[in-house]
């Protein structure tokens, strides 16, 4: 039996179209659009009242007319037809191939919602994923199965960071052939799009990607369904195919931007900044979709990317994801000034479940160890730097000094680092200990004796060489 065709649309506001007189619809419904010139657009049901449906429509309702357009309601949700051969494709944001290969033959069709997953079938993060940047992997570790987001700013080089960390990551050990990236663009510029998808073919990085890309031109509404296509494709092969898949999205700013717009148009009460009041709650819909889960073999990192409105922590996007997310890498536009690239923030950024991830066995025995005495470090260097400005270098006692010099070594050599430049973590613990010379070794208060003993010695004969 064929569904229903209704020429009962009422009203157009922005992407929205209200049609009436509707029976047996459900909230989340697709729907087909047909214009009187042939056109078909789809949309979905976003709000139910009596006999009247408020359907949102994913190309736009320019040039709809309300008086020949024709609506069909197809009984069904939006779907992801998902396949093992996604890998190494590009999509738009409503998940259509736009790479020029053939269409996917699907092993099955998902629901683009998903679920959250159920705290009780969680396994706990505990495994260290390599990304190749030594102020994460050394400082700020990134665990299989945890949310980290990286929180930037306008102009800042988060994309080229991005493009990084997909070329570059991987999980160490046995598992390292069966890791994916499951990489999803909103909102961003043809330019900027171009530059992920020549980078990912020209590094080889694409054959182990899965791209899903939204162009700033391209409906608000299909901005919305873009990260959601990218998790269930990223639950596909995590779940059914057992893969360790990292998803990276980026700008989820443009994304929240894109929920207020249409929350504008439905003329829903504002919360702060105008955003909706919902916004928690919908980002959390997105955020708990990744983790472990017990009994599975695979598993969802998130590394989601917002940029912060004038670089304002406390703006309601970084400030909800905060929430929500274990941690966050903050790029420092005092960095970026200086020239250097990637300008990753040490001291206020923070990865809740680091300690799980690294480790004998993980990483390194000293590792804890050395990252805690190069924050102490740093810190230090820090406000020796701040004291000589204020009373001169002279009232700088020789420790002062040398920790003063370590910050600016620090910054100079462990946190700048190449764009094409991916260091193993062994890489990253030798760079932090041969550092770690520069400062008296009676100073060194937070590294066990053995290992000062195992490593800094090493360390001191390597700069001597």
């Amino acid at each position: 039996m064929l569904p229903k065709e209704y020429k009962t649309v009422s009203n157009l506001s922005g992407p929205l179209m209200m049609v009436e007189r509707v029976g047996d619809v459900s909230y989340d419904e697709l729907a087909e659009i047909r214009l009187a010139n042939g056109e078909k657009r789809r949309g979905k049901v976003l709000e139910l009242d009596g006999d009247k449906a408020l359907v949102q429509v994913y190309e736009g309702s320019s040039g709809i007319d309300v008086a020949s357009t024709k609506v069909r309601f197809l009984g069904d949700v939006l779907k992801l037809p998902v396949s093992k051969d996604m890998l190494g494709r590009i999509f738009n944001g409503r998940g259509d191939p736009i790479d020029g290969g053939a269409a996917i033959l699907a092993e099955t069709s998902l629901d683009v919602n998903g679920n959250p997953m159920n705290p009780f079938s969680r396994d706990y993060p505990s495994e260290f994923i390599q990304t190749g940047i030594s102020t994460i992997d050394g400082m700020n570790p990134l665990v299989r199965g945890q949310k980290l987001p990286i929180f930037s700013g306008s102009g800042m080089p988060h994309n080229r960071m991005a493009a990084q960390i997909a070329r570059q990551a991987t999980v160490l050990g046995g598992s390292a052939g069966n890791f994916a990236v499951v990489f999803a663009a909103m909102g961003i510029t043809y330019e900027e799009a171009s530059f992920f998808m020549e980078d990912f073919r020209k590094t080889g990085a694409l054959e182990r990607t899965v791209m899903f890309v939204n162009l700033a031109d391209d409906p608000a509404i299909e901005r919305i369904a873009t990260p959601r296509l990218a998790l269930t494709c990223a639950e596909y092969l995590a779940f059914e195919h057992g893969m360790h898949v990292l998803v990276i999205l980026t700008d989820l700013t443009n994304y929240c931007e894109a929920l207020r717009e249409i929350s504008a148009a439905r003329k829903e009460v504002p919360g702060r900044r105008g955003y909706p009041g919902y916004l928690y709650t919908d980002l959390a819909t997105m955020y708990e979709r990744a983790g472990r889960l017990s009994g599975r073999e695979g598993s969802i990192t998130q590394l989601p990317i917002l940029t912060m409105p004038e670089d304002d922590k406390t703006h309601p996007i970084p400030d909800l994801t905060g929430y929500i997310t274990e941690g966050q890498i903050i790029l420092a536009r005092a960095l970026h000034l200086k020239g250097i690239y990637p300008p990753v923030d040490v001291m206020p950024s923070l990865s809740r479940l680091k300690d799980k991830g690294i480790g004998k066995g993980k990483t390194r025995e000293d590792h804890a160890d050395l990252m805690n005495q190069l924050f102490a470090a740093y810190s230090r260097g820090k406000e020796a730097k701040e004291l000589a400005v204020i009373l001169g270098e002279s009232a700088l006692s020789d420790e002062d000094k040398a920790f003063a010099k370590f910050s600016d070594r620090f910054e100079d050599e462990y946190v700048r680092q190449g764009e094409y430049e991916n260091r193993t973590i062994e890489q990253t613990l030798a760079l932090g200990w041969k550092l770690l010379t520069i400062v008296p070794r009676r100073e060194l208060k937070r590294v066990r004796d053995e290992y000062i003993e195992k490593y800094l010695l090493g360390a001191v004969l390597d700069k001597e060489a």
